[in-house]
């Protein structure tokens, strides 16, 4: 009785101090509509705080429905008492009180309430939780910290919010990761592909492409890189994307189906790519369409995906990086007096899908003897081995992207605004999360892992 009398006048106390604001607001010869803005709505949230533990503390405590067991060894818990410690929720601050429970043979503890209200661990609601994975996946931890005490009042350091979306970033990669296998499971239970569906995107694009990112020295140690001395200062981030196409343009080109792209990436092999960018494909409806369209920059990486999980695709090498082939072959064979002229006409060729007359101009320029022809003739096999993969003429009938464009501004966009701002060094963990929470945001499916979140927990 005294503990809820104690309770009452706390709360009497909140809401008799938000009534004497209103009071003084009210009396107020001179108006400051911007202090008096953010003092009601602090006074507010901080009443807000107080009536929130009335429910909370009703989690928890008490005679449970069912026998609590330990997770370790599985024999019944006791209840040793009623544990407090204070949540900072998106309110403020509120005091929970939650029954904790012993396993009497091996000292496990646990609080079914912090299990039931996705908070076992931490001190933060899911509601702050969610608030600061989202801030911290728009910006550096500092500037989500500012910007988490103007737009909410929710006051906490970079650092804390770095653990915070970083824990948030390893529940979403998991999360992803249990879906993947669901997905990959269910396309090989399948004896046949589906029928496609009616009203379905005709069109599925994948796009794949690396980027490297900053990373701890310590982490480096032993890694070949790109420096002058071969060590390393970045790690490769390899990402994809899927989309769909649908319609054309008044000209006849495609327009990529708005809000259609997804991404996946992560910091790992080519092989752990291959079957996560497979799955996501999966989940997109990869074999319910007509048409699969591969558009990659040809490395050879590229090449071993395409051949393990998409090899009924149309694979298309991205034309500008064909392009770029193009000039460091003109560069290379040509003179300079001519260079400008003949890397036109092979520039040409190359658009129309005329390979092998391609190949041949260029092989009639390769020097007789010496280590120009060689090199010459290892970047003109590039377009005799990619030769399928470049007929542009053919693909732009077909209505196909011939460009990695997607990708390529995803890339800039998904991980390099993020993870490559000056001064910033991750370690893979890290980077890790913080890849798979802008992952799960870019892809529209952060609404999707918070309401699986909250189902799981109840």
């Amino acid at each position: 009785m005294r503990r809820n009398s104690k309770k009452n006048e706390a709360d009497a106390e909140k809401s008799e101090e938000l009534n004497a604001l209103l009071r003084r607001i009210s009396a107020a010869t001179a108006l400051d509509l911007e202090a008096c803005e953010f003092s009601v709505r602090d006074a507010v949230m901080a009443l807000g705080a107080r009536f929130l533990e009335r429910p909370l503390n009703k989690v928890g405590r008490g005679r449970q429905a069912a026998p609590i067991r330990c997770r370790r060894c599985g024999q019944p818990m006791a209840s040793v008492g009623v544990k407090y410690k204070t949540l900072c929720t998106i309110l403020g601050p509120a005091r929970f009180g939650r029954s904790l429970f012993v396993c009497e043979r091996c000292r496990t503890q646990r609080f079914p309430a912090d299990e039931a209200l996705g908070i076992e661990h931490t001190h933060f609601s899911p509601g702050a939780q969610r608030m600061m994975a989202k801030a911290a996946s728009r910006s550096t931890f500092a500037d989500a910290a500012e910007d988490l005490a103007l737009y909410a009042n929710l006051r906490v350091t970079p650092k804390t919010i770095e653990r915070s979306a970083e824990a948030v970033g390893r529940e979403i990669e998991a999360w992803m990761k249990l879906q993947d296998v669901a997905w990959l499971r269910e396309a090989c239970a399948l004896d046949t592909p589906p029928s496609e569906p009616a009203n379905v995107p005709h069109i599925m694009y994948i796009e794949y492409d690396g980027t490297g990112i900053p990373i701890r020295r310590a982490e480096l140690a032993g890694r070949k890189g790109k420096q002058p001395d071969g060590s390393a200062l970045t790690r490769e981030v390899k990402l994809g994307c899927v989309f769909t196409q649908t319609t054309f343009d008044s000209e006849g080109h495609p327009i990529r189906d708005p809000n259609s792209t997804s991404y996946v990436g992560a910091i790992e092999s080519s092989a752990a790519f291959g079957k996560r960018l497979y799955a996501e494909a999966l989940r997109r409806g990869l074999q319910t369409r007509t048409k699969i369209v591969l558009i990659t920059d040809g490395a050879h990486y590229n090449k071993s995906i395409a051949e393990m999980h998409f090899h009924n695709a149309v694979h298309i090498i991205d034309l500008y990086h064909a392009f770029q082939h193009v000039h460091e072959l003109a560069k290379l064979l040509v003179s300079e007096k001519l260079r400008e002229t003949i890397d036109a006409q092979w520039i040409n060729l190359l658009d129309e899908g005329r390979i092998e007359d391609l190949i041949k101009n260029a092989t009639e320029h390769l020097p007789r003897t010496g280590p120009t022809r060689e090199e010459g003739i290892a970047k003109i096999n590039y377009f005799r081995t990619n030769a399928e993969s470049m007929r542009y003429d053919s693909f732009r009938a077909q209505g196909f992207f011939v460009g990695s464009g997607v990708i390529e501004a995803g890339c800039k966009t998904v991980i390099g605004a993020r993870l490559k701002a000056s001064g910033m060094f991750w370690s893979e963990v890290g980077a890790n999360a913080i890849i798979a929470l802008r992952c799960c945001v870019y892809s529209r499916r952060f609404e999707q892992f918070w309401e699986d979140r909250a189902n799981k927990t109840h």
